[in-house]
């Protein structure tokens, strides 16, 4: 399940792309296939182990190019361990809002990134996170949860106080809207809807069915989960 979409963030073989924070790696794992060369950046060793046996799959199994390259490495976003401008792509995909210093991560981001280099962000989007905030206090005070909700302009506002130029936005995971609600409004995961809803989502991501994408495109400017910002280094 993509949050960034390709389409608006053209990456292709000789591409440098760091993916900031990368959790599970699906952003690492598409950029990897589209022939870039990528870094995987992230704290959690055992989420970086998978990532490190997934990229050795998708190697063993060809859907990669044989000149791309990929790395799972253990690093920190306020400290990133590159020299200036390594990267002509960087990806950080939910990864703000854990941030108590988002200023700091965001001045790293654009310091490895090259003059003309294009970073992806995405956060939850306001509206939609501020119902899960109302519904459930254990869903943003656990450990490593989201510090903060962004509107709109105070994340591009922090883009431009990095030095960089957004260029571009949109929304994205409108069905997943609900479900969260449904989790942060207290039914656990034997719940029938939650379970119901749960099975809908997998074989959405699974089957990538139009007529599911289409709806999903269609609520994603109401709806829409995520906010998605492109923006270039000048």
């Amino acid at each position: 399940m993509l949050t960034v979409d390709f389409g608006r963030f053209p990456t292709e073989s000789g591409n440098r792309v760091l993916d900031l924070g990368c959790g599970d790696g699906r952003h690492a794992f598409e950029a990897y296939k589209r022939g870039a060369d990528v870094v995987a950046v992230d704290l959690d060793d055992i989420a970086l182990k998978h990532v490190h046996d997934m990229f050795l799959g998708i190697a063993e199994a060809g859907e990669a190019p044989a000149d791309a390259s990929a790395l799972a490495l253990r690093g920190d976003a306020f400290a990133l361990p590159f020299p200036d401008n390594s990267f002509d792509r960087v990806i950080a995909a939910e990864v703000f809002e854990h941030l108590g210093d988002d200023r700091a991560a965001l001045s790293e981001a654009a310091r490895v990134l090259e003059p003309g280099g294009l970073l992806a962000v995405t956060v939850p989007r306001w509206w939609p996170e501020r119902v899960c905030w109302a519904l459930s206090t254990e869903y943003h005070e656990v450990e490593g949860g989201h510090v903060r909700i962004y509107r709109r302009g105070e994340l591009l506002g922090r883009l431009r106080d990095a030095g960089l130029e957004p260029i571009g936005t949109h929304h994205a995971h409108a069905l997943h809207s609900p479900f969260w609600w449904l989790k942060c409004a207290g039914l656990d995961d034997e719940n029938l809807l939650v379970r119901k809803y749960h099975e809908l989502l997998v074989w959405e991501i699974m089957h990538g069915q139009s007529w599911v994408r289409r709806a999903e495109q269609a609520l994603n400017p109401v709806l829409g989960k995520s906010f998605v910002v492109y923006a270039r280094k000048p």
